[in-house]
């Protein structure tokens, strides 16, 4: 039996699904990346490193603010760049802005009606008007972090190698604050909403792979950690995870120890849950979850759950800002200097990791850029492979509903995949 998605919707970037069954036994399960291979790292040798940032981000449209500020700590890890604690601050809470509406996305808009069995859309929004606005208002609370530090929601401007060309305005910075309240209870509220949603009963036990760093859930920083004993700092990830590229494939593998591994919100949940904020803590105590969680359909629970988290450091982190010398952000004078260096940052799919080599002039010799659903894809279909018996006696389009619900709840980003 072939089982074949030409094409599947709603989630970022062009792919469709295959999979050989014989005999009730999977022996294959692929998904077929539908896009060309981009070639940013080979645009990027040759260039000046102030390029870096501004051509990176342009990898993705929904997480810019991650490729970003990987590329930015990458290139100051290779010069020498030290920045200042407010700049580290302001970072985090841009990357935080930017999990809040990339998961506010996923939630809703693109995976909520596999869970309630719809097919339209639009009968979801006209029978989830207020849950529709309630997620609408998520969504533009993260792009205004955004928007307020970076002077725009999508590849913003002011973020560079250093600091910031300027400070965010206070002004603007205490709108957010006051904002943040009524986002709490908003993302509270879609909590309860997510928490009456079945998921299915399907579990495979696997790695959970995140950054890790002392008394933080950790997003901006950290070292390279799972939940199987595994602790590296970042500059060590290349020796330790290796890449890999099957024929005709326009996706880079990365395996660990031979084997697949997850990333992600669920990763992170499994990982850190201990140092998430009072409100998070509590969410995910009443989802009732039995650790370690290896069902990958929760990752849209642990997204939710990652919101609220997400919103309440952002109020922290806006507090800290606002009561520091803001003009401790703008960038200082630096030297350029030859140098080798690696970053990591949690994207809203998982870590991010840049390795760049500079010349003395500031000129970028090797780019190796490692994104998350590369890192995942295997982990995905070796998931699906073991959930397909289970639904192999469904009708042909009640199976295909299932595995497209399955393959969406990944939250796949193919654009950064071929990047």
């Amino acid at each position: 039996m072939l089982l074949k998605i030409n094409h599947i919707a709603k989630m970022e970037g062009h792919a469709g699904f295959m999979a050989s069954v014989i005999q009730g036994d999977v022996k294959s399960a692929k998904l077929e990346v539908q896009e060309g291979i981009r070639l940013i790292e080979g645009v990027l040798v040759g260039r000046h490193y102030r390029d870096m940032p501004v051509v990176a981000q342009r990898i993705c449209g929904i997480c810019p603010v991650v490729h970003n500020l990987t590329s930015i700590k990458a290139l100051e890890n290779a010069m020498g760049v030290t920045v200042t604690p407010e700049t580290e601050k302001l970072r985090a809470l841009m990357e935080y802005g930017q999990i809040i509406h990339s998961h506010a996305l996923h939630l809703f808009f693109l995976s909520l009606a596999d869970f309630l069995d719809m097919d339209n859309d639009i009968k979801l929004v006209q029978e989830y008007p207020e849950e529709t606005k309630k997620a609408i208002r998520l969504r533009e609370y993260g792009m205004d972090i955004v928007r307020v530090i970076g002077g725009r929601v999508v590849h913003p401007l002011t973020n560079e190698v250093g600091g910031f060309k300027k400070a965010p305005n206070s002004e603007a910075l205490k709108k957010l604050l006051a904002d943040s309240e009524k986002t709490l209870q908003t993302a509270k509220e879609m909590g309860e909403f997510f928490r009456g949603i079945r998921i299915p009963e399907f579990y495979r036990e696997t790695e959970y792979v995140c950054l890790q760093k002392n008394g933080e859930y950790g997003i901006y920083d950290g070292d390279i950690v799972s939940n199987r004993g595994f602790h590296i700092p970042v500059k060590n990830f290349e020796t330790s995870f290796h890449e890999l590229q099957r024929q005709q494939e326009v996706i880079k593998r990365v395996e660990h120890n031979g084997e697949s591994y997850m990333i992600g919100a669920i990763a992170r949940i499994n990982i850190n849950r201990d140092k998430l904020k009072s409100e998070a803590q509590k969410y995910l105590t009443s989802l009732a979850w039995k650790f370690p969680y290896y069902n990958p359909f929760g990752n849209i629970l642990a997204q939710m759950t990652e919101v609220i988290h997400a919103v309440e450091n952002s109020m922290q982190l806006i507090r800290e800002l606002l009561n520091s010398d803001l003009d401790q952000v703008v960038t200082k004078d630096y030297a350029v200097k030859e140098g080798t260096g690696a970053a990591a940052v949690e994207a809203p799919r998982g870590t991010l990791y840049y390795h760049v080599d500079v010349d003395a002039k500031g000129y970028i010799k090797n780019v190796n850029i490692i994104t998350p659903t590369a890192q995942f894809l295997s982990n995905l279909e070796d998931d699906i492979m073991a959930y397909i018996p289970s639904i192999i006696d469904l009708k042909g389009k009640d199976r295909e509903k299932k595995l497209r619900a399955f393959i969406r709840a990944y939250d796949p980003c193919i654009s950064c995949a071929v990047h």
